[in-house]
């Protein structure tokens, strides 16, 4: 009986005991600090450094050899790269000399191209025929076979692109009238003139911006120096002046017959 009540005492000690280890359940090894290990943890500690260290170990090995490898996949593309390059050569009968100093040409023409980017308007106006010229020069240069290689041919085009925009008309404010013999003179034809409007029907802009010496728009004088207006369409002004000039033909016309 004292066994039997040894034996139960005993069993409940160890139920009672598991039961408050389960409570207080250690640290793993892992997230203990190094000087609380056991040997046996830190054992087990060290074999899994040395476990990564030996996977780290194998996944730089394999690094190491894909890069080996793409660096000899570059010097195959590369190779085959320059061998195209001498082919295309060969099709257009150039040398690597040719083009380098296409290239040098190429450099000096877009180097004027951003140099004349910074000048005002009335400047480009005043030297289009710079503008001409280095268009005409931009043109030779893509006549040439050279021209078509990749390198060269879409700065060709925004070159080309760059250089039609540079153009400037230049704005005139005033206008000397001359004779109708020599230069056919008359409010509608320097209307028309390019440097003018371009278009004949603006004529009514210049007569009203000159009423105080023009009294009747069919006659100018040589000599008169016009103020020219802005270009636009006309104002409620101008087209009511042109209506009047108008009503005042047909009448005078009317009157005539």
């Amino acid at each position: 009986m004292k066994k039997k009540l040894n034996l139960t005492l005993l069993l409940v000690f160890i139920a009672c005991s598991a039961s408050f280890a389960a409570d207080k359940v250690p640290p793993p090894p892992e997230s203990k600090p190094d000087l609380e290990l056991t040997c046996e943890e830190a054992d087990a500690r060290i074999e899994q450094y040395n476990q990564r260290i030996d996977a780290l170990a194998r996944n730089l090995a394999d690094l190491k050899a894909a890069i080996v490898q793409a660096e000899t996949d570059l010097a195959t593309q590369q190779a085959n790269l320059e061998d195209c390059n001498k082919q295309i050569l060969a099709l257009i009968g150039a040398t690597d000399a040719d083009v380098e100093a296409f290239r040098q040409r190429l450099g000096v023409i877009e180097g004027k191209i951003r140099q004349m980017k910074g000048l005002s308007n009335d400047v480009l106006a005043d030297r289009r025929a710079d503008v001409v010229a280095l268009e005409n020069e931009l043109n030779e240069l893509r006549k040439e076979k050279i021209a078509v290689l990749p390198e060269f041919f879409e700065r060709i085009i925004t070159d080309a692109r760059d250089i039609k925009g540079l153009y400037r008309e230049k704005k005139i404010s005033g206008y000397t009238v001359g004779t109708w013999a020599q230069d056919r003179d008359c409010l509608w034809n320097i209307s028309g003139k390019t440097e003018i409007y371009g278009d004949p029907f603006q004529w009514p802009k210049i007569w009203q911006s000159n009423t105080s010496i023009i009294r009747n728009p069919d006659i100018i004088f040589p000599g008169q120096v016009l103020q020219i207006p802005p270009a636009g369409p006309k104002t409620d002004d101008e087209a009511k002046a042109e209506r009047k000039y108008w009503r005042n033909k047909r009448a005078a016309a009317a009157l005539t017959e």
